[in-house]
C-alpha cells in the first residue's frame, strides 16, 4: 500500500482505500491512519474513515474524519458529522474549526452550541465581521443562549444599536433574567430600557422584567417611591438589595412593601432608621418578628424600644398592635420596659387608660418586677380582675397587697386565707372573723386552728360556722388531742344536720372513751345509723373490752364476745359464747386463751371442737407443745378418738404425740390404728425420733420395702428380725439391696446367710454374689447356696464350686459338676487339676480334655496314668482314624494284647480292617483281631442282603406306579381310529402326516399356542410298537390339554 501511494498517489488512491477497508482489522486502524497521513491524502484519509466512523467511538477517529472532510472541501459532511457525533473532542474541534475558518460558519456553530462555547463562537463571529451568523443562531438557532451573545458582544464593545436590534429580534423568546445578569455585570442596564418597556406594554408579569425596570427607575431617580409601592410585580428582596447602596429608603419601602423582615431589620439598623423599623415592627404585629429584634444578641435592641416607646405605639390606635408589643415585652422578659410602656399608656389619659387587661398586665408585671410599686397600683386602679390579680400576688408572696386587693373587692373568704395561709396570723384572722360574721370565714379560721392544733379552739369555731362538713377531720383531731369532751359537743351539734354511720360511731366510741357506759347503752337502744360492728372492733382494738362487750352483746356477735370476754378474763362465759358461735377461729381463740391461763379443762371442751377440723389440729397441737402442756395435749387427743367426726389427722397427730413423749404406747397404736393413719406423717415423725423398729413396721405396712429393709440393715440392733426381714426382701425394688443385705448378713449374721441366699435365689446376680463372698473370702460359707443355684450353670458359681471340691478333693462331686455344668473355664481346670496328687483329679483333667476336643492332650494323660480304658472311650468319641490306629502301635509296642483286641472292638468304627489285619499279622496277634475280624465280615454280609432286598422292594413299586398310570390314561384319554397316518386337531388349526416319531414334537410345537381344553391325542401306532412314551401323555395331563388325534395301524 506505501508503495502504491509512492508510485502514483492519485491513481492508487482508490485502490488503497478498497485494501485498507478490506484488511483495516489486520493491519490496524491507526496504522492506516498513519498511512495516509505520512503522504497527507486528506481524500484517501476521509474516504476510509467514513466507512468506519458508524461503529467507532473513538474521539480521536470523529476528529480525524472531521479534519479530513474540512479539508477537502466536504463542508455538508462536516456540519453533519459536529452536529450529529457524541464522540469528537470538543475543544480540540472547536480550535481547529477556528483555525481553518470554513467559508460556513455552521459547523463551528454546532460545536460551541452544544458544548457551551458560545461566548468563544461570539468573539469569533463578530472579529471575523460574521454578523449574519450571529443573527442567525440567535434568531434560529439557540435564542436562550443570546444573554451569553449579548454579554460577549458588550465586552467586544460592539455597537449598542445592533446589539439592540438582535434583543428586539428575538424579543419574548429572549430569557429575562440572564440578559439582565449580563447587563448588570456591565452596568448597561439602560440598554434594555425600549425591550423592558415593549414587554411590560405587552402585559408581561414576569418579576424579572420588572425587576429591571424598577432597577433602571431607581437609577434615574423618575419617581422610584411611586414605582416600589405601586408596581406588584417585582420581586422585593432583589430590588430592595439593589436599593440598599443607592438610598436606604427606598430600600426600606421595597422591603415594607415585601414584608421581608430580616433584610428591613438588617438595612434599617445598618443605616440607624430606628423609627422605621419601630414602625414596622408594631404594624406587622408578628411574635417572631419581636422575638428577633428584641433578643438579647441584637445590640440595637435599646434603640427600637425607645423608638417604640416613645413614637410607633403612641402614634397606634390599634388594639391588636398594643397587645402584640404587650406581649412580646413580655416573651422578651423585659419587665421594666414592659411597665414603662403601660405606665404610658395606662397612666397618662391614652385611649388605653381603662383597658382592663392593660390594668391587669401593669400590676401583674409590677408585681414581677417592681413589687413595691404594687400597692400604688392597686389603690390607683379600679378596673382589673382582682380574684385573679390577688393569687398572683400571693404566689409572688406579696401578702399583703394580696390582702388589700381581695379585701378591696369584697372576697372575704380569699383575704382570710391570706391572713391565715400567708401571713399567718390567726388571731388577725379572728378579728376579721368577728369584724365580717361570715360563716364561711368562721370555717377557714377553724379549720386553719384545726391544723395548729387548736383543736378546742378549732371546735367552738365550728360550732359557730354552723360548719358539719369537716367532721372527719374534727374527729381526727380530737383524737390525737383526746379531747373527747368536746368531740362529744361537736357530734351532737352534726348528728343535728347530718345522719352519717361514722358520726354515731365516733359518738359511741367518745362515750366509751370518757367511761360513759350508760349512755352507751341509751344511744344503742335509740335510732341510730352506726356501725356497731365496726365500732365494737374499734373498742376491742382499743383495749375498751366493758363497751366492746356491750356492743358485742346487743348485736348477738359471739364470736367477737367471747374474744372480749377472755380478754377480760370471764372464761366461763367466753366458752359460752363461743358455743353459740359455734366457730372453729373462736374455739381457737378461746382455747388458747385457757390453755394460757392453765384452765385446761375448758380448754379440751374448746380443742375437741377444733380438732374435728383437719386444718385446724395441727396449729393446736403446736400450740400445747410450745407452752409444754404435752401430757394435756396427748389427753385431749386420746379424748379425740372417740369423737363421732374423728379423722386420720387426730389418730396421726396422736401417733406423733407418742413418739415424741410417749415411746412406750407408740407401737401399740400403730398396729391398733395403723388403717387409720397418715403413715408418711409418722414415718417423719419416728425418723426423727429414732424409733427403728415402729419406723420399719411402717415402712412395711405402706409397701416402702425399700426404705424398711435399708432401716432395718442401718439400724439392725433394734429393728432386724430375721423372719421379716426376708419377708421384706423379696418385695424390695432396688436391686442394689439385695447385694447390701448380703454383706449385711455376711458381717452380722453368717450363720443365716444361707437362709437369706435361698430367699432371693431367684433374684440375685449369682457371678456378684460370688464375687461378694470370694473377695471377703468365705466361699465355702456359701457352699449350700451355691450347689442349690449350680443348675442354672452359671460360670462363676460353676468354677467356684469347682474349686472347693478340688480343695475338699471331693473328686465324686467334682466329676458331677463336670458333667452337669459345662459353662466354666474348663482348660484352665484341667490344666490344674492334671498335676494333681490324686488319681481321680487326674482322670477328671483327661475327660475335661476329651469334653474339650482335646483328644491328644487327653489320651496323653491317661497313657501316663495307664488308664488304657480312658484312652480307648477318648478315640472313639473323637472319631479321629489316625488316633485309633496310633493306640493300637501304642498297645503293641507296649505288648498290651489284650488291650488291642479291646481297642478293636472298642474303636471298631475308626479302625480300617486292612490296618488291623496287617498289624496283627504282623505282631502275631490274629487270635486277638479275630473277634474284630468275625464282625466286620457279618456287618457286611447283613449290609449287602439288606441292598438287595431294597431294590426289590423297589422294582415293585415302579411296576405298581407305571400300572397305575396307564390306568389313569386310559380313563382320561378317548382313542377313535381313523384311517390314514393323520393327527387331527379339533380346532382345526392344521392337518399334516405325522410319522409316529414325530408326534411328540408336534405336541411341542401345539404347547407354545394352544388354549386351555382345545385338542386331545394319543398316539396309537406308537403304542402297538411298544415305545411306552407315556412322558407326552404325563405332559398333556399336566397342562390339561386334550388331543384327538388316531394312528393307523
Amino acid at each position: 500500500m506505501k508503495d502504491l501511494l509512492l508510485v502514483n498517489l492519485r491513481g492508487n488512491l482508490q485502490i488503497v482505500v478498497q485494501a485498507a477497508k478490506e484488511y483495516c482489522e489486520q493491519l490496524g486502524v491507526d496504522a492506516c491512519i498513519k498511512l495516509f497521513e505520512q503522504f497527507k491524502s486528506y481524500e484517501g484519509l476521509y474516504f476510509f474513515l467514513g466507512s468506519y466512523l458508524s461503529s467507532s467511538e473513538d474521539p480521536d477517529i470523529h476528529f480525524k474524519y472531521i479534519e479530513a472532510a474540512a479539508r477537502t472541501g466536504q463542508i455538508k459532511e462536516v456540519e453533519r458529522v459536529t452536529r450529529e457525533s457524541n464522540f469528537y473532542d470538543a475543544e480540540k474541534t472547536k480550535n481547529f474549526l477556528m483555525e481553518a475558518k470554513l467559508p460556513d460558519a455552521r459547523p463551528l456553530i454546532n460545536v460551541c452550541d452544544r458544548f457551551g462555547f458560545v461566548p468563544d463562537l461570539t468573539h469569533y463571529l463578530y472579529t471575523n465581521n460574521m454578523l449574519r451568523y450571529i443573527e442567525g443562531y440567535v434568531q434560529k438557532v439557540n435564542p436562550g443562549n443570546a444573554p451569553l451573545v449579548v454579554g460577549q458582544l458588550l465586552d467586544d464593545e460592539c455597537p449598542e444599536d445592533f446589539i439592540k436590534g438582535l434583543i428586539l429580534s428575538v424579543r419574548s423568546l429572549l430569557p429575562v433574567e440572564p440578559l439582565v445578569d449580563e447587563c448588570e455585570k456591565r452596568n448597561r442596564l439602560r440598554l434594555l430600557t425600549q425591550f423592558l418597556e415593549h414587554l411590560v406594554s405587552e402585559g408581561s408579569q414576569d418579576v424579572h422584567v420588572h425587576n429591571a425596570l424598577g432597577k433602571i427607575i431607581i437609577d434615574s431617580n423618575n419617581n422610584p417611591e411611586h414605582f416600589l409601592t405601586t408596581n406588584p410585580f417585582y420581586d422585593s428582596r432583589v430590588v430592595g438589595k439593589y436599593c440598599e447602596k443607592r438610598d436606604p429608603t427606598l430600600a426600606v419601602v421595597a422591603y415594607r412593601r415585601g414584608q421581608c423582615d430580616d433584610e428591613l431589620i438588617n438595612v434599617t439598623n445598618k443605616n440607624s432608621l430606628f423609627k422605621l423599623q419601630a414602625r414596622y415592627v408594631v404594624e406587622r404585629m408578628d411574635g417572631d418578628l419581636w422575638d428577633k429584634v428584641l433578643q438579647p444578641e441584637n445590640e440595637y435592641r435599646r434603640q427600637l424600644i425607645d423608638q417604640v416607646v416613645s413614637t410607633a405605639l403612641p402614634e397606634s390606635k390599634s388594639p391588636e398592635q398594643v397587645s402584640a408589643a404587650v406581649k412580646a415585652f413580655m416573651t422578651a422578659d423585659l419587665p421594666h420596659e414592659l411597665i414603662e410602656l403601660l405606665e404610658k399608656i395606662v397612666l397618662q389619659n391614652s385611649a388605653f387608660s381603662g383597658n382592663f387587661n392593660l390594668q391587669n398586665l401593669l400590676i401583674l408585671t409590677a408585681i414581677k418586677a417592681d413589687p413595691s410599686r404594687v400597692m400604688d397600683y392597686v389603690n390607683r386602679l379600679d378596673n382589673f380582675d382582682g380574684p385573679a390579680v390577688g393569687e398572683v400576688a400571693v404566689e409572688a408572696q406579696l401578702y399583703e397587697e394580696a390582702f388589700a386587693i381581695f379585701k378591696k373587692f369584697n372576697l372575704n373568704v380569699q383575704a382570710v386565707d391570706v391572713l391565715l395561709d400567708n401571713i399567718r396570723s390567726i388571731e388577725r384572722a379572728e378579728e376579721f372573723a368577728f369584724r365580717v360574721e361570715e360563716d364561711a370565714v368562721w370555717s377557714q379560721v377553724a379549720k386553719a386552728q384545726l391544723r395548729e392544733g387548736l383543736v378546742s379552739e378549732a371546735i367552738e369555731s365550728f360550732i359557730r360556722a354552723d360548719d358539719a362538713a369537716h367532721f372527719l377531720d374534727v374527729i381526727r383531731a380530737a383524737e390525737e388531742a383526746n379531747v373527747y369532751n368536746d368531740l362529744v359537743k361537736y357530734l351532737l351539734m352534726v348528728r343535728q344536720k347530718a345522719r352519717e354511720p361514722k358520726v354515731d360511731g365516733e359518738l359511741i366510741f367518745a362515750y366509751a372513751k370518757i367511761d360513759r357506759l350508760s349512755d352507751i347503752e341509751e344511744f344503742i337502744l335509740m335510732p341510730n345509723v352506726a356501725n356497731l360492728q365496726n365500732v365494737g372492733d374499734r373498742l376491742f382494738e382499743e383495749e375498751l373490752y366493758e363497751a366492746a362487750k356491750i356492743i358485742y352483746a346487743f348485736i348477738s356477735n359471739w364470736a367477737k364476745l367471747a374474744v372480749t370476754l377472755v380478754k377480760l378474763k370471764q372464761f366461763q362465759g367466753a366458752v359460752d359464747a363461743a358455743r353459740k358461735a359455734n366457730s372453729a377461729k373462736t374455739w381457737k381463740e378461746v382455747c388458747f386463751a385457757c390453755v394460757d391461763a392453765e384452765e385446761f379443762r375448758l380448754a379440751q371442751i374448746c380443742g375437741l371442737n377444733i380438732i374435728v377440723q383437719v386444718d385446724d389440729l395441727e396449729e393446736v397441737s403446736e400450740y400445747y407443745q410450745n407452752r409444754g402442756c404435752f401430757s394435756e395435749l396427748i389427753a385431749l387427743m386420746e379424748s379425740g378418738l372417740g369423737l363421732e367426726r374423728a379423722h386420720m389427722g387426730i389418730f396421726t397427730e396422736l401417733g406423733v404425740l407418742y413418739a415424741r413423749y410417749r415411746s412406750e404406747k407408740l407401737m401399740e397404736h400403730i398396729k391398733l390404728f395403723s388403717t387409720r393413719l397418715n403413715i408418711p406423717k409418722l414415718i417423719r415423725a419416728c425418723d426423727e425420733q429414732q424409733h427403728w423398729k415402729e419406723l420399719t413396721y411402717l415402712y412395711i405396712q405402706y409397701d416402702e420395702f425399700d426404705n424398711a429393709a435399708t432401716t432395718i440393715m442401718n439400724h439392725s440392733p433394734d429393728a432386724w428380725d430375721h423372719m421379716q426381714f426376708k419377708d421384706v426382701c423379696v418385695k424390695v425394688a432396688n436391686v442394689e439391696l439385695y447385694y447390701k443385705a448380703v454383706h449385711f448378713y455376711l458381717q452380722e449374721h453368717p450363720d443365716l446367710i444361707n437362709d437369706m441366699l435361698n430367699v432371693l435365689a431367684l433374684r440375685l446376680d449369682h457371678t456378684r454374689v460370688v464375687d461378694i463372698m470370694r473377695k471377703a473370702g468365705q466361699l465355702h460359707l456359701v457352699k449350700p447356696y451355691m450347689v442349690a443355684v449350680q443348675s442354672n450353670n452359671v460360670s462363676a458359681v460353676n468354677e467356684a464350686l469347682n474349686e472347693l471340691y478340688v480343695e475338699e478333693e471331693d473328686y465324686e462331686r467334682l466329676r458331677e459338676s463336670v458333667d452337669m455344668h459345662d459353662n466354666f473355664d474348663q482348660i484352665c481346670l484341667a490344666q490344674k487339676l492334671e498335676k494333681h496328687e490324686l488319681l481321680e483329679m487326674r482322670r477328671i483333667a483327661a475327660y475335661i480334655y476329651k469334653k474339650a476336643g482335646r483328644w491328644k492332650q487327653s489320651i496323653a494323660l491317661s497313657k501316663k496314668d495307664n488308664m488304657y480304658k480312658d484312652c480307648m472311650e477318648t478315640c472313639s468319641q473323637s472319631g479321629d482314624r489316625e488316633l485309633s490306629e496310633d493306640l493300637l502301635v501304642y498297645f503293641i509296642e507296649q505288648g498290651k494284647k489284650e488291650c488291642f483286641a479291646s481297642c478293636l472292638f472298642i474303636c471298631y468304627d475308626l479302625i480300617r480292617p486292612d490296618v488291623a489285619l496287617e498289624l496283627a499279622w504282623m505282631n502275631n496277634m490274629m487270635d486277638f483281631a479275630f473277634p474284630y475280624l468275625l464282625q466286620f465280615i457279618r456287618e457286611y454280609t447283613s449290609k449287602v442282603d439288606d441292598l438287595v432286598k431294597d431294590k426289590i422292594e423297589s422294582q415293585k413299586e415302579e411296576r405298581a406306579k407305571e400300572k397305575e398310570e396307564k390306568d389313569l390314561v386310559a380313563q382320561q384319554v378317548n382313542i377313535k381310529p381313523i384311517s390314514g397316518s393323520r393327527i387331527t386337531c379339533m380346532r382345526s388349526c392344521f392337518l399334516s402326516l405325522c410319522p409316529p416319531r414325530q408326534c411328540l414334537a408336534w405336541v411341542a410345537l401345539h404347547l407354545r399356542w394352544a388354549e386351555w381344553a382345545c385338542l386331545r391325542w394319543v398316539c396309537r401306532r406308537c403304542q402297538h410298537l411298544g415305545c411306552h412314551r407315556w412322558e407326552a401323555t404325563d405332559l398333556v395331563l399336566q397342562h390339561k390339554w386334550n388331543f384327538i388325534g388316531v394312528v393307523d395301524g
